[in-house]
């Protein structure tokens, strides 16, 4: 086979594995090429000068949020802790702190309303309230509150959750939680309860209908979820009665508003907590089983 001469021809032997066009079509694509690119490629967004983001606050192992800080010291829950930082009435060390997040060292000291806090461990406790005593932490008039029934369960500060007046007794909640107990007092919790309520007179089924369809008080309807003599007792003037309303005195005024007198009322369910050996005037430590249920509610 005759060799062709193809620098003769005006063209030229591409070796293997190069550009197989002729030197001029190389020189027409390669401008088109550079151009594709450059039209390609995007321009950079002018760079605007601003303010130098601040340094967030170096969490370390130890430190605590602040809200919690507050509310572990039985101050409020957590989400009232931040409203009180955000209005300015929260110092720590002397300055006051509006900052969100915020982390308590330990060492640190934290004010509120002229007093210095204490981050406390939580602690939760159920007394068996007898008759006579008031539900408060402090009486003017130097009356008997639950404190004193209370006083030398632990060195925490706690307090009690909810209310039982004076003449019921029965199971009441203490504990230095200030997200828990906020919860378990809020109506949309729905914290069910069951009283015993012995009355001057009989209870008759047309009364039990109606306390479980609703009655109409002057603050407004209200009903229970059930409603039954109690089992054993052979007296149709003591009844058991369920609800979850957290309306101040609401067992009582149900009654009254059918006629009935109540002669003793006394709570033995309080979201899922009994009495069982817990006798009058006594008082014990959640479990760390019960703690986690009421948390879970």
């Amino acid at each position: 086979m005759e060799k062709r001469d193809y620098r003769r021809e005006g063209g030229e032997r591409s070796p293997r594995g190069r550009n197989p066009y002729g030197k001029e079509q190389r020189e027409e694509r390669a401008p088109r090429k550079a151009n594709e690119k450059k039209a390609a490629r995007p321009r950079p967004a002018p760079r605007v000068k601003g303010p130098a983001p601040q340094a967030k606050q170096k969490h370390e192992e130890g430190d605590t949020r602040l809200n919690k800080y507050i509310a572990h010291a039985g101050i409020c829950s957590r989400r009232e802790a931040d409203k009180l930082i955000a209005a300015g009435s929260v110092m720590v060390n002397g300055k006051v702190v509006t900052e969100m997040g915020y982390q308590v060292k330990p060492g640190d000291v934290v004010n509120y309303g002229g007093e210095t806090l204490r981050s406390e461990k939580l602690r939760y406790f159920l007394l068996n309230k007898p008759k006579g005593f008031i539900t408060t932490v402090d009486d003017p008039q130097e009356r008997q509150t639950v404190m004193m029934l209370i006083d030398g369960a632990c060195r925490e500060r706690i307090y009690p959750v909810g209310r039982l007046d004076r003449a019921t007794t029965g199971l009441l909640l203490f504990t230095n939680d200030g997200d828990l107990a906020k919860k378990l007092t809020h109506p949309s919790s729905n914290i069910y309860k069951i009283y015993h309520v012995e009355l001057d007179k009989p209870v008759t089924r047309e009364d039990m209908r109606k306390m479980m369809e609703g009655v109409e008080l002057e603050d407004g309807p209200v009903h229970v979820d059930d409603v039954q003599y109690v089992e054993g007792m052979n007296d149709k003037r003591v009844v058991g009665v369920e609800l979850h309303s957290g309306k101040n005195r609401i067992v009582r005024r149900i009654f009254e508003h059918l006629g009935y007198s109540v002669h003793k009322l006394d709570r033995v369910v309080f979201a899922g907590l009994t009495k069982k050996d817990l006798p009058r005037g006594r008082y014990r430590e959640l479990t760390e089983k019960e703690i986690n249920y009421l948390k879970m509610i």
